[in-house]
C-alpha cells in the first residue's frame, strides 16, 4: 500500500515535469526567434513586411486557436490534445529549419502557434486534474517558473544558436526534444476530461474571429507596400470590422459561447485584459524592432544583441514574485498603474535612441522595461482571476491568454506598419537608409509609450480598490483584486 502511495506521489510530480518540459518549449520560441531575425532576413533575402509575418503568424495562430484548444482537451482527452498539439509543434520546427523562402517559413510557424494553442491550455488542465488544491499552489509555481525562465534564456540562447551554428537549428533543437517530451507524456501522463457539463466546440466564434484578426493584421502589415487607400487594404479593414461585430454578437448569443462576454459586465475583469492587450501592443513590437535596431543599425552579434535584453528579462523573474505577494496585500490596482507608467517612460527611454547610441544608453529602457512589466504581470493576472466565479476561472485564464497574444500580433504589425510609414517619408526627403529607419523607429516608440500610458490610466479607472469587495457577474462576491 504504502509503495503504491508513493508511485503515486511520484507520478504527479513527474506529470509536473514532463509538462513543464513542453511549456518551457513553447515559451523560449516565444523569445529566443527574435535575436534570429537579421540572420533570417539576411539568409531568405526577405524585407521587413515579410520579417513581420514570421513572427506575427505564430502569434495570430496561437491567439486565434488558444480557447479551442482548451475547449477540444476538456472535450477530448487533455493528455492526447496535448500529444496532439506537441507533436505539430515538434514536425513544424523541422519544418521551420528546412525553410528556404519566407512563405515556407511562415506556413511554418503558423502551423507551429497551432500546436503551441493545443499544447498551453492542456498544460494547466492536466496540472489542475492532477494534483490536489493544497498541492496545486506549488504545482503551478513551478509551471510560472519554467516559463520565466524560458522567456529570460531565450534571447541569450538565440543569439549562441544564431552565431555560432545557423539560425535554423533554434528550430531543429525542438525535434529531439519534442520527441522525448513525446514518449515521456505518453508514458507518464493519465487521461482526464471534463465530463461535468455540456461539451460544444464554438466554430461560428472561431471562424469569425480567425477572420477579423487576420484581415486586420494582413491590413497593418501590407498597407505601407499597397496603399492605405487601395481597395485590397480598405476592404481588409472592412472584412476586419464586419467579422469582429459579428463575432461579438455570436458570442452574445451562443448557449455555450468560447468567449464568454458576460465576464466583461466585470470592471474588473474587462480593465485587466484590455491591459494584457494593450502591454502586449506596446511591447512586443518593441522586442522585435530593438533587435533589428541593436544588430543592424548598432553592429551588435547576434550573442551580444541576447546578452542585451538580459537586464530586462531577469528583473521580469525577479520581480515578478515580489509583485505577486504585494499584490495580494495591496490589491491589483496600484501595481498595475505604476508597471504601465514605468513601461511607458522605458518606451520614451528608447525613443531618445540614436545611431551611434551606447549600451548605456539602452540600459535605463530595459530597466525601466523590465520592472514595469514584472509589475503589471502578475498584479494583472490576480485581478482576472480574482473577478470570476471559481468555476469560470479556467475560461478566465483562457481569456486573458487569448488577448495577450492578440496583442502581440497586433502590436508587431501597427509598429511595423507606423515604423515603414515613418522611414518612406524620411526617405522621400533624402534620409539615408539608417536615419529613415531611426525615424520610423522613434515614431513606432512614441505611440507604443502612448498605448503603455493609456493602460495605466485604464487600470487607475477600472481595476477595482483592493480595499472594497464586489459583487462578480453571477452575484457572487469576490476577492478583490
Amino acid at each position: 500500500m504504502r509503495a503504491r502511495l508513493l508511485a503515486e506521489e511520484n507520478r504527479k510530480w513527474w506529470t509536473l515535469a514532463s509538462v513543464s518540459f513542453a511549456l518551457f518549449m513553447i515559451m523560449l520560441d516565444n523569445t529566443v526567434v527574435n535575436v534570429a531575425l537579421p540572420a533570417i532576413q539576411r539568409d531568405l533575402g526577405i524585407d521587413v513586411a515579410e520579417l513581420e509575418w514570421v513572427v506575427t503568424g505564430y502569434a495570430l495562430s496561437f491567439a486565434v486557436l488558444m480557447l479551442t484548444g482548451g475547449k477540444l482537451a476538456d472535450m477530448h482527452g487533455r493528455r492526447r490534445i496535448f500529444l496532439i498539439g506537441l507533436a505539430v509543434f515538434t514536425f513544424s520546427s523541422l519544418l521551420c529549419g528546412l525553410a528556404g523562402t519566407a512563405e515556407l517559413l511562415t506556413a511554418a510557424r503558423v502551423l507551429q502557434g497551432v500546436g503551441a494553442a493545443f499544447m498551453m491550455p492542456a498544460t494547466l488542465s492536466i496540472i489542475t486534474a492532477t494534483f490536489p488544491p493544497k498541492e496545486r499552489g506549488a504545482a503551478l509555481g513551478i509551471w510560472a517558473g519554467v516559463s520565466a525562465m524560458a522567456l529570460a534564456i531565450g534571447p541569450l540562447v538565440g543569439g549562441l544558436i544564431t552565431e555560432h551554428i545557423g539560425w535554423n537549428w533554434i528550430f531543429y533543437l525542438n525535434v529531439p526534444v519534442g520527441l522525448v517530451g513525446l514518449v515521456a507524456a505518453r508514458l507518464i501522463i493519465r487521461e482526464s476530461r471534463d465530463t461535468s457539463h455540456e461539451q460544444r466546440l464554438d466554430l461560428p466564434g472561431l471562424v469569425t474571429s480567425g477572420i477579423a484578426l487576420f484581415a486586420l493584421v494582413y491590413a497593418l502589415i501590407e498597407a505601407n507596400g499597397k496603399g492605405w487607400t487601395s481597395p485590397l487594404i480598405l476592404g481588409l479593414f472592412a472584412v476586419a470590422a464586419v467579422s469582429g461585430t459579428a463575432f461579438v454578437l455570436l458570442e452574445l448569443h451562443q448557449r455555450l459561447p468560447m468567449f464568454d462576454m458576460t465576464l466583461f459586465r466585470n470592471p474588473t475583469f474587462a480593465g485587466a485584459n484590455t491591459v494584457a492587450l494593450l502591454v502586449s501592443l506596446a511591447m512586443f513590437g518593441v522586442f522585435f524592432f530593438i533587435s533589428l535596431y541593436m544588430q543592424n543599425v548598432l553592429g551588435y552579434s547576434a550573442v551580444r544583441a541576447g546578452v542585451a535584453f538580459l537586464p530586462m528579462t531577469v528583473l521580469i523573474i525577479l520581480v515578478a514574485p515580489f509583485a505577486g505577494r504585494s499584490s495580494d496585500r495591496l490589491g491589483s490596482r496600484w501595481l498595475m498603474t505604476a508597471g504601465m507608467t514605468l513601461v511607458g517612460c522605458s518606451l520614451l527611454v528608447f525613443a531618445q535612441l540614436q545611431p551611434d547610441s551606447s549600451y548605456f544608453q539602452l540600459l535605463p529602457g530595459m530597466i525601466l522595461g523590465g520592472v514595469g512589466m514584472a509589475t503589471t504581470m502578475t498584479p494583472m493576472t490576480a485581478a482576472v482571476l480574482s473577478s470570476v466565479p471559481v468555476d469560470k476561472a479556467g475560461v478566465g485564464s483562457g481569456m486573458l491568454n487569448t488577448f495577450r497574444q492578440v496583442g502581440g500580433a497586433l502590436g508587431i504589425a501597427l509598429m511595423g506598419a507606423i515604423l515603414a510609414s515613418g522611414s518612406n517619408t524620411a526617405l522621400a526627403d533624402g534620409a539615408s537608409k539608417v536615419d529613415a529607419f531611426m525615424n520610423g523607429l522613434h515614431h513606432a516608440l512614441y505611440v507604443a509609450a502612448v498605448i503603455a500610458f493609456a493602460a495605466a490610466l485604464t487600470a487607475a479607472v477600472t481595476v477595482r480598490s483592493h480595499a472594497r469587495s464586489h459583487r462578480g457577474v453571477d452575484g457572487v462576491v469576490e476577492k478583490p483584486a
